[in-house]
């Protein structure tokens, strides 16, 4: 892409649903880019259906990084994912390649955008026992209330369900005395970078994803749960905060019937969209934002080329 001086980066962002994954498929191929997966569910291997991964033929004609790079029992921290990325980036550059990051996992698109570094509070296995018992006695709702009354601002981002987050973030708070939140200062992305950001209105973002979850029940999502439990992985591992997959689990053993956890995966994935909203905000002057449809992949491509085309210019002018 140019010069080596010139190493820009495209970033899509947005909801569950609204189609980023092909999105960036088509920019890849149109554009010789490779793909940086920013989705947290990505990683784990045999976790396929339900975290709607991209198919076997994509990323057979594109490459995709950080996808089937880890085992379900395996903890994925934000300092190896930051490690990952820096590695991948230093790869695709060398083949002079464009990379396409793409995923709604906020936390990562923060992560890279703003060159967070995780709190330097090294863990404290007591306190984690205990914080981590007290969590479990409380519901959702009850966590989040205690979070909020601390941090505000991490209580607007962490998923009440993902005890883990919520533990470090505890952690954190009572081993330092300062808000999780206001611990990720760290160095910005020093590439110039395109953030696309993909949108729908919110009830025909509702009615798709409800149609993608009857569609991966249809191909056999509860098949891949059952397979991972064969294999030996407690449903209680962090990989199974993933939507849908401990409500699958409690079906298989008996405690939810298929009903109810077709409406809890239902309901659990308007909640998340709603919460990627406080990441990907519409009112971000960082994001170019594009209404989905059968031909925003065009569209983000002229404007993709038209960005690359200014910043081959201004290198050429240097």
């Amino acid at each position: 892409m140019g010069t080596d001086a010139v190493r820009p980066l495209i970033i899509i962002v947005g909801p569950t649903g609204v189609g980023k994954t092909e999105c960036a498929y088509h920019l890849a191929q149109a554009l010789d880019g490779e793909i940086v997966s920013i989705d947290s569910r990505y990683l784990y291997r045999g976790m396929d259906i339900g975290t709607a991964k991209p198919s076997l033929q994509m990323r057979e004609t594109v490459r995709h990084h950080l996808v089937d790079v880890a085992d379900p029992n395996e903890d994925w921290s934000l300092a190896v994912f930051q490690k990952k990325v820096s590695e991948a980036l230093d790869e695709i550059f060398s083949r002079r390649k464009l990379p396409i990051f793409v995923g709604g996992t906020g936390q990562y698109y923060r992560a890279i955008l703003e060159g967070w570094q995780p709190p330097p509070v090294p863990p404290n296995p007591k306190l984690r026992t205990n914080l981590e018992r007290w969590l479990n006695q409380l519901q959702p709702q009850d966590r989040m209330r205690h979070l909020a009354l601390l941090d505000p601002e991490a209580a607007k981002t962490i998923d009440a369900r993902n005890v883990r987050r919520m533990v470090r973030a505890f952690e954190v708070i009572y081993s330092t005395g300062v808000p999780f939140s206001r611990q990720r200062k760290g160095n910005p992305i020093s590439y110039p970078a395109f953030i696309v950001g993909l949108t729908l209105p919110r009830a025909q973002l509702y009615e798709r994803c409800d149609r993608r979850i009857e569609r991966m029940f249809a191909e056999g999502w509860v098949e891949e749960v059952k397979a991972l439990l064969r294999k030996g992985y407690d449903p209680g591992l962090p990989s199974f905060s993933a939507i849908g997959y401990r409500e699958i689990a409690a079906y298989l053993q008996g405690l939810l019937t298929l009903d109810e956890v077709v409406i809890e995966i239902k309901r659990r994935t308007r909640i998340l969209i709603r919460r990627q909203a406080n990441w990907f905000r519409a009112d971000d002057p960082r994001i170019h934002w594009f209404q989905a449809s059968e031909t925003v992949a065009a569209e983000v491509y002229h404007a993709v080329q038209q960005w690359l085309a200014y910043l081959l210019a201004q290198d050429e002018v240097r």
